[in-house]
């Protein structure tokens, strides 16, 4: 199978020196994709910006804000036959981002901020995506009321969900424990190496694939 993943954080410009970002490290979204390919499958791996070595044999595309991974994905979404889309892409961006730096004056200052483009919605109507569509979503609070709540709306195959207001798990954790949201039912994931969390979501998702039929490319889209 073809993946497309995507990892890491957006930053989103306040000015030349500044921007809005997350606390996400890319963790998963790399184990993810090396996973997939220790199974045997091609990956194209979309991140934002992260400290991470490249993981070996993938096609890797960096991106910096959610404009970018938006317009990557957009263009590379219908090569792949499934999509795991585990970056944490900033919801929101300054409306105006000046040439240059922003001097300090008063108090406080304002930002004016409009939303970006949601990715993971966009896939299937938009993009026309029709393969295995995998969604994450990081929450704080009643993490599988909302994850249920994504997952039908953004007509998703599965949904990774995870509480995030833990610091043994999620962001920046070599670790995390998931619940993998499916339309009928839930699968708990205990809590593991990152690594061992990713086999287990890329084996689901082969599996959710069975199901489907096949998508196959006579071109290479991850080198068009």
């Amino acid at each position: 199978m073809r993946f497309l993943i995507t990892a890491g954080p957006t930053r989103e410009a306040i000015d030349p020196v500044r921007y809005l970002t997350n606390h996400s490290s890319g963790k998963m979204g790399y184990c993810l994709a090396e996973a997939a390919v220790h199974e045997g499958h091609s990956v194209l791996l979309i991140s934002g910006p992260t400290s991470l070595d490249i993981p070996h044999s993938v096609d890797f595309l960096p991106v910096e804000c959610a404009q970018e991974m938006y317009d990557a994905v957009k263009n590379q979404a219908p090569y792949a036959d499934a999509a795991i889309l585990s970056a944490a892409v900033a919801d929101y961006r300054p409306v105006s981002v000046p040439d240059r730096k922003i001097k300090k004056t008063g108090e406080r200052m304002i930002l004016e901020l409009e939303r970006t483009a949601d990715i993971l919605g966009s896939m299937r109507a938009e993009f026309g995506f029709s393969g295995i569509l995998v969604g994450f979503a990081a929450e704080t609070h009643d993490v599988e009321n909302y994850a249920r709540g994504k997952l039908e709306r953004k007509r998703c195959d599965m949904i990774v969900a995870n509480d995030v207001s833990r610091s043994d798990i999620g962001f920046n954790s070599s670790e995390n424990e998931v619940l993998l949201v499916y339309p009928d039912r839930t699968e708990f994931l205990e809590k593991a190496p990152k690594a061992q969390i990713a086999l287990q979501i890329i084996e689901r998702a082969c599996r959710l694939a069975q199901g489907k039929a096949p998508s196959w490319r006579t071109a290479d889209p991850f080198h068009a």
